[in-house]
């Protein structure tokens, strides 16, 4: 597999996650922040284009690839794609808006 080398954070940083977990995570005391991300990138790519984007240094940051998974819409049999998504633990005070 080539080597990832984005050239903005664009690219890295796909969407945020919003989802009732994610919310949730966001009021602890070192806010978590998840987003999706490509699949070739890794812990190097994200924290630069954190930095570059929000200009926050993320304390720590977790990657999780979730599998594909079979389904069934209107009794059609689909594949849902896998995706990747990082965890980014942000220092203690610090809020992102994505609005």
């Amino acid at each position: 597999m080539p080597k990832f080398t984005p050239t903005s954070s664009a690219v890295v940083l796909l969407r945020p996650r919003i989802t009732e977990k994610a919310s949730v995570l966001t009021g602890n005391p070192l806010p978590v922040y998840t987003f999706e991300v490509p699949l070739q990138a890794g812990k190097v790519a994200v924290r630069r284009a954190i930095k570059e984007k929000y200009k926050i240094d993320p304390v720590k940051i977790n990657i999780v690839s979730l599998p594909a998974k079979q389904v069934v819409v209107r009794g059609k049999r689909g594949t849902k794609a896998r995706i990747k998504k990082a965890l980014v633990y942000m220092p203690a005070g610090t809020q992102i808006d994505f609005v």
